[in-house]
C-alpha cells in the first residue's frame, strides 16, 4: 500500500506517556507543538506565527524508546502518518491532528544527541547476537 508520510518539526509539548492496550502493545503518546518563524522587517526582529498542536502516537519498539529518550519542551522531528479527526462536543466540531510515527529524533540544529543501540530483539538466536563480525578482507596491494 502507498502512504504518503508526513515529517513535522517542532518542540515536545507534553511528557510523553506509555500505556499498553487491552492485546499487549505497548504505545507512546504526546503533543507536539510547532510554529512558524518569520522575520518581521518593519519590527527588526523575528516573531512566531500561529502553533499548530500535533497528537504523536508510536507503538511497540518505537514508544519504549520514545518514553525513555524524549522529554518536555525538547526538539524532535517526528515522521509518520498523519490523521485527521473531527470530533463534536456540546454541539461545537472539533478538528485534531495526530500523527502514526514511524520515526522520531531529535533535532540536531538546535543540540547534540548520543545515541545508543537497543538490546536486540528475543527473536534473534543468542548464539547469533553473540558471534563476533567475519573479519575485513586483507588489502590487496595495488603495483
Amino acid at each position: 500500500m502507498n502512504e504518503t508520510l508526513v515529517t513535522v518539526v517542532g518542540n515536545v509539548a507534553t511528557e510523553p506517556e506509555s500505556q499498553v492496550t487491552a492485546t499487549g502493545v505497548q504505545f507512546t503518546r504526546f503533543r507536539l507543538a510547532t510554529a512558524t518563524r518569520r522575520f518581521d522587517a518593519e519590527r527588526g526582529a523575528w516573531t512566531d506565527g500561529p502553533t499548530s498542536f500535533y497528537t504523536v502516537r508510536a507503538w511497540r519498539t518505537l514508544a519504549g524508546n520514545v518514553k525513555e529518550s524524549v522529554g518536555l519542551g525538547q526538539p524532535l522531528l517526528v515522521q509518520g502518518r498523519l490523521r485527521i479527526r473531527e470530533d463534536e462536543k456540546d454541539g461545537r466540531r472539533y478538528h485534531s491532528a495526530e500523527i502514526e510515527a514511524v520515526a522520531v529524533g531529535h533535532d540536531l540544529t538546535r543540540g547534540v544527541a548520543r545515541f545508543t543501540r537497543t538490546p536486540q530483539p528475543l527473536s534473534v538466536p543468542a548464539a547469533e547476537r553473540a558471534a563476533p563480525a567475519p573479519p575485513l578482507p586483507e588489502p590487496v596491494p595495488v603495483s
